[in-house]
């Protein structure tokens, strides 16, 4: 099979989809690589790795997706989409449910796309976006530090405090992987940090790792209606699978804040869990709505490239070698996990979330990988 590797071309996104030794394994495998010129090169990986791996260097983008199977990091641009084509298989995240026409692109030139935030472990953990989590997990913290600094609007507070002066309060949504993350690294800061989720097996794992640093409370609306308000920092860690995110956080509650508070909105991807957020990008990444800081960068963990993407390939190679190995009928049918990847293929939607919020009809994958 051929292996397509683009550069990326959202804002500031410097991650690459395979590194030098993910082609080298493909290779080994009995596969071509095709690598656009330029790809791997703000992750310290310039081409001629790539070429010593065994790779073809290519000057364009349209090569690459001339390629059978096209791995990449984050979702196509809107100047990509004139390279979907039936026959095409994209590996990379999606976030369909905030792309409709991205979607529509998809099902109406018929490719087939296994978006990395679906695909499930044994466990039901989310083996591919886990790393991607933990690493904005922990930058969401530092990203929201520096938005409190006065010069960007912030209300001037200093996370850990000073001796004599209290430290600022963090309030995170959501104890999966990003605000496991956000937790320890706010607590290592010495910050004051409260963690809502609904799971009180998961607050108990977390708080037997964290110890008495961390306080939990159960989410729901009234203790994040009580709590909102006096957090100097807001972190949005909600996730629904392939879905939407919940609002959870009302215009009236940001409102309530006090003026310079912040909010770090890592949902964004999936939309956002407060009404006052919306997308931005490393190259404007705040913006003061009712008085308070947002930070919604959509691809947050591109700030720190070359470790993300050695934390992110070093997860999704094993499944690229399957898909390009098997197809994607046997790859995806020998692993149930896998199959929660397919999200679009041949003109249906696949997943039933992205079917959901974008209004089409669902198609379970048994019935198309059998067909």
């Amino acid at each position: 099979m051929l292996i397509g590797v683009p550069k990326e071309t959202k804002n500031h996104e410097y991650r690459v989809g395979l590194t030098p030794a993910g082609v080298a394994a493909l290779v080994a495998a009995g596969h071509r690589a095709r690598v656009q010129s330029g790809a791997g090169f703000r992750t310290g990986f310039p081409d001629g790795r790539y070429v010593d791996a065994g790779a073809e260097i290519v000057a364009t983008a349209g090569e690459v997706f001339a390629a059978d199977l096209v791995v990449k990091v984050k979702e196509l641009q809107p100047d990509e989409f004139r390279y979907l084509r039936e026959g095409l298989i994209l590996f990379c995240y999606l976030h369909l449910a905030t792309a409709p026409e991205f979607a529509r692109q998809l099902v109406e030139r018929r490719a087939t796309a296994v978006g990395y935030e679906t695909v499930t472990g044994p466990a039901g953990e989310l083996p591919l976006l886990t790393p991607m989590s933990q690493v904005a997990g922990r930058l969401a913290v530092l990203a929201g530090a520096w938005a409190l600094t006065t010069p960007n609007g912030g209300s001037g507070v200093l996370l850990p405090g000073v001796p004599g002066v209290a430290p600022a309060k963090v309030l995170i949504l959501g104890g999966g992987v990003v605000g496991s993350n956000a937790a320890r690294m706010a607590i290592g800061l010495g910050a004051d940090v409260t963690l809502l989720d609904r799971n009180p097996a998961r607050m108990g794992r977390l708080q037997d790792a964290l110890g008495s640093a961390l306080k939990t409370r159960c989410s729901d609306a009234s203790s994040i209606e009580a709590l909102v308000p006096d957090a100097d920092l807001v972190i949005g860690a909600v996730l629904v699978p392939g879905k939407r995110a919940p609002k959870l956080i009302s215009r009236e509650l940001v409102a309530a804040m006090r003026p310079g508070s912040v909010l770090v909105d890592v949902s964004i991807d999936q939309g956002g869990c407060a009404e006052t957020s919306r997308p931005t990008s490393h190259s404007e990444p705040l913006y003061v709505e009712e008085g308070v800081v947002h930070y919604c960068v959509t691809n947050i963990p591109s700030a720190t490239a070359r470790t993300s993407t050695l934390a992110l390939t070093q997860a999704t190679l094993p499944y690229a070698l399957r898909l390009a190995d098997l197809g994607v009928g046997r790859a995806l049918s020998a692993d149930p996990g896998f199959a929660g990847g397919l999200q679009v293929h041949l003109g249906t939607v696949t997943h039933p979330g992205v079917a959901e919020d974008l209004g089409y009809s669902f198609t379970p994958v048994s019935t198309v990988l059998g067909a």
